[in-house]
């Protein structure tokens, strides 16, 4: 099972749920793929997984096996996991960045993992995770693939699984919490709900 959870973690840090049809967008923000914020020897590693994992079948791989016992797994996983030293399993927990992404205005598609909010139960601080579930039903994807976002102004979350544009200024620092560990944190200054563009 803990294969299946590694396999699980770093196919959805590689490939986002989130595809972008353009690179542009009409304002100064950048649009900005979640592969784009991974070191390359990160992207090189996550790509080669150990052939031990690279080699599970469906049955062993299935989200639903996972989702059945991920609790367990992650219990019994921690050991091993720590014990790992391959680059494959150093990528999972990378905190390394793109330098040049520092102080840039970004837009960047993701999900919403609520971590504070304001007296009308607003969401005015989040996790955004590039694919749905990370760090709630989940393990969370590399630090180097979540960004820790502050919205003072706040938005209404009707459902966890709804993804959204974000727009705002990222930098590189390291932010911890119980939820998970981010590389990236941003300041957010627009939020809309997720439109495929083409």
């Amino acid at each position: 099972m803990f294969q299946s959870i590694i396999r699980f973690v770093s196919v959805f840090a590689i490939v986002s749920t989130l595809t972008i049809g353009g690179i542009a967008h009409a304002n100064t923000y950048q649009t900005v793929e979640w592969i784009d914020l991974l070191p390359p020897e990160d992207l090189e590693a996550l790509s080669n997984p150990p052939d031990n994992l690279a080699n599970l079948t469906d049955e062993e791989a299935s989200i639903e096996d996972f989702a059945s016992s991920i609790g367990q797994a992650i219990a019994d996983s921690v050991s091993p996991f720590e014990e790992q030293s391959s680059p494959y399993y150093e990528a999972l927990s990378s905190t390394k960045v793109i330098e040049a992404f520092d102080g840039k205005d970004i837009r960047i598609p993701g999900f919403i993992v609520p971590i504070e909010f304001d007296d009308d139960q607003r969401v005015t601080e989040f996790f955004l995770v590039p694919y749905f579930g990370a760090c709630i039903h989940y393990p969370p994807p590399p630090p180097n693939q979540i960004i820790y976002t502050k919205y003072p102004k706040g938005i209404t979350l009707e459902a966890l699984y709804d993804p959204f544009w974000i727009e705002g200024k990222i930098v590189t620092n390291l932010i911890e919490n119980d939820i998970a560990v981010s590389a990236y944190s941003m300041d957010a200054a627009d939020i809309t709900i997720y439109e495929y563009e083409e």
